[in-house]
């Protein structure tokens, strides 16, 4: 299989899985090694294909729809986990998280949690490991991707009530 027909055989793996898939399942499945697939998914967002790398792997991003918002918030590394159940909880995608660095200005960390299990894989692969926010004394936004203007609002409320909601 040349090059093109890997790319567009990568691409048509992400869109049947709907899932975030790891580069390295990629490449068993493509018959090719791990940094191919890297190599092949940065050729394919320099044309243009909206690929996110997660935690949990690739995930094609395209025919998304929604409202996509921001959210600021802020909380301790113990209360992760219920930031996020109360995003996913009331409809909404989590897809990144945002801090402000002194010196490379803005970091994001692509997430897109759309479960109670997504989140709990994600907060199980955080454990001993600082997160992001640690930079900003636990300030943070993240970009949610809600069906609809009350998804989001419910998230907003249900922040407010865990005192994690910086913005009214």
């Amino acid at each position: 299989m040349d090059g093109k027909a890997r790319r567009d055989a990568l691409l048509g793996e992400l869109r049947q899985s709907g899932q975030p898939v790891s580069a390295s399942a990629l490449a068993r499945k493509l018959g090719v090694s791990r940094q191919i697939i890297v190599g092949d998914v940065a050729l394919l967002r320099s044309a243009g294909a909206e690929i996110a790398a997660t935690p949990r792997g690739y995930v094609l991003q395209e025919g998304e729809t929604g409202l996509r918002r921001q959210v600021a918030c802020r909380h301790t590394a113990g209360e992760m986990a219920a930031e996020l159940y109360a995003m996913v909880d009331n409809g909404c995608t989590v897809l990144d998280v945002i801090v402000e660095h002194p010196v490379y200005g803005q970091l994001t960390g692509s997430l897109q949690l759309r479960s109670r299990y997504d989140v709990d894989q994600f907060v199980e692969r955080s454990r001993g490991v600082s997160p992001l926010s640690r930079l900003t004394e636990g300030i943070h936004l993240h970009t949610l991707l809600c069906p609809d203007e009350a998804a989001l609002e419910r998230v907003r409320e249900a922040l407010r009530q865990l005192g994690i909601l910086l913005a009214p």
